[in-house]
């Protein structure tokens, strides 16, 4: 097992990609916090992997608010001794036309996917920094923090600076042997697309990506599993597409 002995922190983790992800960690050896702000679905995926025989523990976070974020990264400290992984992947997409954006709309997505990113780094690497042991933290992007596309203002800005967070923050961490790296996913076929599967908008998205299908949420958590392992010591502040060929041939 790849993550033995290790500590994962994983947010939005009571649900699609962040909930496979905690599962796959910790049936790789790694004790894991399970951070999300719904109670129900992060106790959920907590006991989907106790009763694997594996450790878990639930810390109820609001990524947009630095204090719960910082009290998250020193409960795993403090639960289980040591932080090694940060996982910063609670996101929303929400979206409106140009013209009907509002600042409301803007600062509600940037505070969750772009602040929360930003908490998620920096409350991180002072306990990793503190605990001397190094560490890698992954941040989730999106092919749309590459890529325009319209009324999604607020959402491709947030992603974009993602991209750039997980470079500088590579650069400033590294004497501190903390990696960090990127990823970004096509549209994965996740809760957060079901406003798009309402509006019918499902299937033209899908054949978008080269196999025109929409990605699994496996195929975004493998990547990151791999990206946390020893094995990917030579990826640093990279951004990693994980996106079936979707921006390649746009």
């Amino acid at each position: 097992m790849r993550f033995t002995n290790k500590v994962a922190v994983i947010t939005g983790g009571g649900s699609g990609i962040g909930r496979d992800a905690c599962v796959k960690f910790a049936q790789e050896g790694s004790k894991v916090v399970v951070a999300d702000f719904n109670e129900t679905t992060g106790q959920e995926t907590v006991e989907l992997i106790q009763a694997e025989g594996f450790e878990a523990a639930f810390f109820k976070c609001d990524v947009g608010e630095f204090e719960q974020v910082e009290a998250l990264a020193q409960f795993a400290e403090a639960t289980y001794g040591g932080l090694d992984i940060m996982f910063n992947n609670a996101g929303i997409a929400i979206g409106a036309p140009m013209l009907e954006h509002t600042p409301e709309l803007y600062h509600r997505v940037i505070r969750i996917n772009q602040d929360g990113v930003y908490y998620g780094i920096l409350a991180a690497s002072r306990v990793m920094q503190k605990l001397g042991n190094g560490g890698v933290i992954i941040n989730t992007a999106s092919v749309m923090g590459f890529l325009a596309q319209q009324n999604t203002f607020s959402y491709n800005a947030s992603k974009a600076a993602v991209v750039m967070m997980s470079q500088v923050a590579a650069l400033d961490l590294a004497p501190y042997n903390i990696r960090v790296v990127g990823v970004a996913p096509g549209f994965a076929h996740t809760n957060i697309l079901n406003p798009l599967k309402e509006r019918g908008l499902e299937n033209p998205i899908a054949k978008k990506h080269i196999h025109g299908e929409l990605l699994q949420p496996h195929q975004i958590t493998d990547t990151v599993l791999f990206l946390a392992s020893d094995a990917a010591s030579g990826i640093n502040g990279t951004t990693v597409k994980i996106d079936d060929g979707y921006t390649a041939f746009k």
